[in-house]
């Protein structure tokens, strides 16, 4: 297939003498690099969040039993009076 880039001038001209030194055309240089990058991003591993979880799964979730309120006094700390 056929299409139309915009290169940096000194990365087509790396590439040229890439091209030159290696005895093939600019084409296979380009699709190798292509292939190398699509690669590299295909191979990395997903990211994963560390399990920081506090106590056994097995247990009582201690804060199922409080209203939203309750839960929002014990993230902040209860509201002082006016």
């Amino acid at each position: 297939m056929k299409t139309t880039l915009e290169i940096a001038d000194e990365l087509l001209l790396r590439a040229k003498k890439l091209a030159k030194r290696s005895g093939r055309p600019l084409r296979a240089v380009v699709e190798e690099g292509l292939r190398l990058a699509l690669q590299q991003v295909e191979h990395r591993a997903a990211f994963e969040l560390p399990d920081l979880s506090v106590g056994y799964a097995q247990d009582d979730d201690p804060l199922e039993s409080l209203t939203w309120q309750d839960l929002r006094d014990e993230i902040y700390g209860k509201p002082e009076p006016r």
